[in-house]
């Protein structure tokens, strides 16, 4: 909203500024970073006070998770709204890959919202019907991507785009919608999974999120793609600011968060996260990176899925406990070192994941 304060500017005075993008996404994160300052302690008291005993803990869960109970979830509503309210007054509103990004964050925070007001407010670990969110999930999915393939360049509509080999595209056709839908919700579930202990998923969607809105700059930029060699997508640029209000407001929701957390982010943060990350992959045509930069969260998903597959064939578990964080907790691993290392992997992951803008 702030960009249009460039039509008083005579190009070289102070409003000039608002045309950068780099300018509006420092904006954007200091803005979001106060929010969650600003709005964090009366938030947190309320939710206190209306849901009284809190999260529920699950009884099958790690012994040391009981002494959590009482902490209240939804947290999630402090990031999205700091990452909402920072976006609208910083970016270009005119720019189809905000909305689309808005549109899935804010979307599947709904889902989450309703699946963690069902959990307090029955004082139960079931929420809403999986098959109920998984569906609303692929829809909001199906709708995004095919809006993400409208506004692509005509080369690259309803293309897989490859890391590293840069000439090759795959003509996905019809499919491309499909396999867009499993990007964003396969990141929405794998960061809800990975949302076990305090601090374990913020850091590492803060990473992704910063990682992605540096890809997304550059590949929005077409001197920067003349010189990486990657697919020009004109307009992802505006998604660094999208990104900024991500990793400001997530480093506000941290303060509460870290261990022993004052709040827990619940579905509400974990899934409209996870659905920013997909669709902002797909917004940009780094799928493929996501699962490289997001490889945490995609080793957490994958935990549970074997672990669920292996015990149903042979009675047996792989892990001592999924997803795979618990296995830790099992082994014996205090919660900060299993938090901090993970935080270490993300951030190799992220620059690994940043290597193959210039990799061939």
């Amino acid at each position: 909203m702030l960009y249009w304060l460039t039509a008083l500017s005579d190009g070289g005075d102070f409003f000039n500024l608002f045309r950068y993008i780099t300018f509006r996404a420092g904006g954007a994160f200091l803005t979001a970073l106060l929010f969650g300052f600003v709005f964090g302690p009366p938030l947190i008291n309320v939710l206190r006070r209306r849901q009284g005993k809190g999260q529920p803990i699950r009884d099958d869960g790690p012994e040391g998770h009981l002494a959590k109970a009482g902490t209240p979830t939804m947290g999630g509503l402090l990031i999205v709204g700091a990452l909402l309210s920072s976006t609208l007054l910083w970016a270009r509103l005119d720019n189809p890959y905000i909305w689309i990004v808005l549109f899935v964050t804010m979307s599947f925070a709904a889902i989450g919202f309703a699946d963690d007001y069902a959990k307090v407010s029955k004082q139960t670990t079931a929420g809403v019907s999986g098959r109920v969110r998984m569906a609303l999930g692929l829809l909001i999915s199906a709708i995004a991507g095919y809006w993400a393939a409208l506004y692509h360049p005509q080369a690259l509509q309803y293309q897989l785009a490859l890391p590293v080999f840069k000439d090759t595209l795959i003509n996905l056709g019809f499919l491309f919608v499909p396999f867009a839908m499993i990007v964003i919700v396969g990141a929405a579930n794998a960061v809800n999974l990975t949302d076990g202990l305090d601090g374990l998923a913020i850091m590492p969607v803060m990473i992704a999120a910063g990682t992605l809105g540096v890809i997304a700059y550059a590949v929005g930029r077409v001197d920067f793609t003349d010189y990486l060699d990657v697919h020009y997508v004109p307009g992802t640029g505006e998604i660094l600011i999208f990104t900024a209000g991500i990793f400001g407001g997530g480093l506000g929701f941290l303060w509460y968060n870290a261990p022993p957390a004052a709040v827990f982010m619940g579905d509400t943060g974990s899934l409209a996260l996870g659905g920013a990350l997909g669709a902002i992959a797909v917004s940009t045509k780094h799928e493929i990176v996501l699962a490289i930069v997001g490889g945490l969260f995609v080793v957490e998903a994958l935990s549970v899925i074997i672990q669920v597959l292996y015990f149903k064939r042979t009675g047996k578990r792989v892990f001592l406990m999924a997803p795979i964080h618990h296995h830790y907790e099992k082994k014996g691993w205090a919660e900060p070192q299993i938090v901090i290392r993970f935080w270490i992997i993300s951030l190799i992951l992220a620059l690994i994941g940043l290597a193959t803008l210039k990799l061939r």
